[in-house]
């Protein structure tokens, strides 16, 4: 089984990422930022729930299997901040930020992460 820290790269769509089209909306940005604080965020790969929980809007609860957005880790550690969890993980020997590909295409900051979400004023979409 792999640790929850186990991934060090972002997957193919991950929201971190910052050379795919954005998906999320700006409100959401912040939200993500917030909750990194004090809790985790899995990727989203690793999850279970079925649409009606979504449709719901039930809080997500976590079945076991979930491993830590490594996109997420790679921001954070960009900022040069953690939380609390991943602190603990660390001095326990099941995180370690070195084997995190910083060479990953992540946004620098939640700032510009929050940027890239917002529609773009003054363009027409094309196709």
């Amino acid at each position: 089984m792999k640790g929850p820290y186990s991934l060090t790269t972002p997957c193919v769509n991950c929201p971190f990422r910052s050379d795919i089209k954005p998906y999320l909306v700006p409100a959401r940005i912040r939200e993500i930022e917030c909750s990194l604080v004090r809790s985790e965020f899995p990727c989203h790969k690793t999850t279970s729930h079925d649409d009606e929980d979504e449709f719901n809007g039930a809080p997500y609860i976590p079945h076991g299997g979930e491993i830590h957005c490594a996109g997420a880790l790679i921001l954070l550690e960009k900022l040069g901040r953690s939380s609390q969890m991943t602190r603990i993980a660390e001095r326990l020997g099941m995180y370690d930020p070195r084997k995190l590909d910083m060479d990953a295409p992540v946004f620098d900051s939640f700032d510009e992460m929050y940027e890239a979400q917002k529609p773009q004023q003054g363009k027409r979409r094309t196709g």
